[in-house]
């Protein structure tokens, strides 16, 4: 019979989200700021934690293991390199409208004026409203200077300082399609698994359990 492992999972709240304080105004806000942000939690911990990043935060989690070790890293649903950029692309196309008021104002927010916009971007057609209206009611603003400027320009990965076995995860549906998440795996040295029926937000569509499931699974085929 396999051995039981008992793991503590503890959620960061990166700062000028949710409830955490802020010390300047969030658009100026960096990378740089979110990987501090994580490596003060992993330093009150008694061990060293496996990382587990979605969207944006994989960017974070990779960024703070160019230069720090773990465990092991899973990485949800990517945003790609020059994820803004995408996503512009995306919405000029779409909503030309609501980009350029978007990058006019610094506000990423408002390519997201309705729920409809949300289902659009991050789930998949057949998501339930409901969970869609919650996404849409605790949506908050987000760094420009991490969106448009770290994450494509300034500061992107260097993926051979990272060392970490790493698990990619990507929904089939994902907006900006399966080729970020087969590129990123690649970098590496491993594939990137897909689940059908899924968008950007793959912890919270329904299916959500079959993620958690492979994600503990492979943590067991490491030893953690």
């Amino acid at each position: 019979m396999p051995q039981r492992v008992d793991r503590v999972a503890h959620a960061l709240s990166l700062r000028g989200h949710g409830g955490s304080p802020v010390s300047k105004p969030l658009n100026k806000c960096t990378i740089a700021d979110y990987v501090d942000d994580v490596r003060s939690v992993a330093a009150t911990l008694p061990v060293t934690p496996v990382l587990v990043g979605h969207s944006m935060g994989v960017f974070v989690v990779q960024k703070y293991l160019e230069t720090s070790n773990a465990p092991a890293a899973v990485l949800v649903s990517s945003a790609p390199p020059r994820s803004f950029l995408i996503i512009s692309l995306w919405t000029t196309r779409n909503h030309p409208g609501l980009t350029g008021k978007a990058i006019a104002t610094r506000k990423h927010l408002s390519l997201f004026p309705t729920t409809a916009h949300v289902r659009q971007m991050h789930f998949c057609a057949h998501t339930p409203e409901p969970i869609v209206e919650q996404c849409f009611a605790r949506l908050q603003e987000e760094s420009s200077r991490v969106l448009g400027v770290d994450m494509g320009l300034l500061n992107v990965v260097r993926t051979r300082r990272v060392t970490t076995p790493t698990l990619v995860l990507e929904a089939a549906d994902a907006m900006w399609g399966r080729r970020p998440a087969r590129e990123l795996a690649r970098a590496y040295r491993t594939e990137a698994e897909f689940f059908p029926n899924m968008g950007h937000n793959m912890m919270l569509e329904p299916g959500w359990q079959a993620v958690a499931e492979r994600t503990l699974g492979w943590l067991a085929d490491q030893g953690l």
